[in-house]
């Protein structure tokens, strides 16, 4: 999806842009704020081994390869920097802002979602979101293959969403799980993770 030089990620600090919004409007029985983020990075910091300067990588797979290659690399504000991702890319796409958009999502993404701004410009109706409650963001997978990185972020989120067109205005409040993966090439020197895939979660 240079907002966030972590956006998703460690090193992200004074750039700016990222996120995204797919499946928003599914609705959810389970609340944002039942479970807090912090349980998946603390149990993700524990699973991870302690890594040998001297071992050259090979066997480690997820977060631990992950770190391998990327020493810098801190769940805890990847975690942190998705989160105010995601709020940036539901209120860009709510928005219509492309130009925002461009620069968060991978092109296959973007083309799905130009699709949907296009159809909703055609009908005439204009969107707000308003988030309720801060977005919660727990690790779901972790993926390491040659140098390109991806991890699969579960957000759960609650908020209020204003539609007006030909028919008059409508007030929706919604609840939505939603899977986002990002991905980064650890041999790029552009910081940035890009939101390459958005699927619907079980709450």
């Amino acid at each position: 999806m240079q907002v966030l030089e972590l956006i998703i990620f460690a090193g992200l600090a004074g750039v700016v842009l990222y996120q995204l919004y797919a499946v928003l409007g599914r609705r959810v029985g389970r609340q944002p704020e039942d479970t807090p983020a912090a349980d998946a990075v603390t149990s993700g910091a524990r699973q991870a081994p302690a890594l040998d300067p001297a071992d050259d990588g090979v066997g480690l797979t997820g977060l631990p390869a992950i770190k391998h290659h990327d020493p810098s690399f801190d769940l805890s504000r990847f975690l942190g920097g998705s989160k105010s991702a995601y709020e940036m890319v539901v209120r860009a796409f709510a928005a219509g802002d492309r130009e925002t958009l461009k620069n968060l999502l991978a092109p296959p993404v973007m083309a799905s979602f130009e699709s949907v701004l296009a159809d909703r410009e055609a009908r005439g109706v204009t969107e707000s979101v308003e988030f309720l409650h801060p977005p919660r963001a727990d690790l779901e997978r972790a993926d390491l293959h040659d140098d390109v990185a991806r991890i699969t972020v579960r957000f759960l989120a609650e908020f209020r969403s204003r539609t007006k067109g030909p028919e008059g205005e409508a007030v929706d409040d919604k609840r939505t799980a939603e899977l986002w993966t990002f991905e980064r090439s650890l041999k790029s020197r552009d910081p940035n993770w890009i939101l390459v895939h958005v699927d619907a979660a079980e709450a």
